[in-house]
């Protein structure tokens, strides 16, 4: 994925959830179900984007966000960050950021 193809599905005025991990990565592997189980949860109200850190095609995102760890989570809306978190996230936090970011008017 590009940053301009991420730009653009990031745009958009409903929430993104894009998910920078690697294969060989143990909480991101542990991550991968719950972020199911959210996909699941909202359904179409959320997308959620899928980054593989170790492609060659990631290498200008991952150097553009300044990806230092993985699993790295961001919720985008209307082209704006709104969250970032680096590491681990339970299912119950990622669905109140998910509801309290939904709500938020982006300009």
């Amino acid at each position: 994925m590009t940053i301009n193809e991420l730009n653009s599905l990031t745009a958009r005025n409903r929430l993104v959830l894009v998910d920078f991990y690697a294969s060989w990565c143990g909480p991101c592997n542990a991550m991968h179900p719950i972020l199911d189980a959210i996909e699941k949860r909202f359904g179409n109200s959320v997308d959620l984007l899928r980054v593989n850190v170790d492609q060659y095609e990631s290498v200008a995102l991952v150097q553009h966000f300044r990806i230092m760890s993985v699993p790295t989570l961001m919720v985008f809306r209307r082209g704006r960050m709104l969250w970032r978190n680096s590491g681990m996230v339970e299912f119950e936090t990622l669905v109140d950021v998910i509801r309290q970011f939904d709500k938020v008017e982006v300009y």
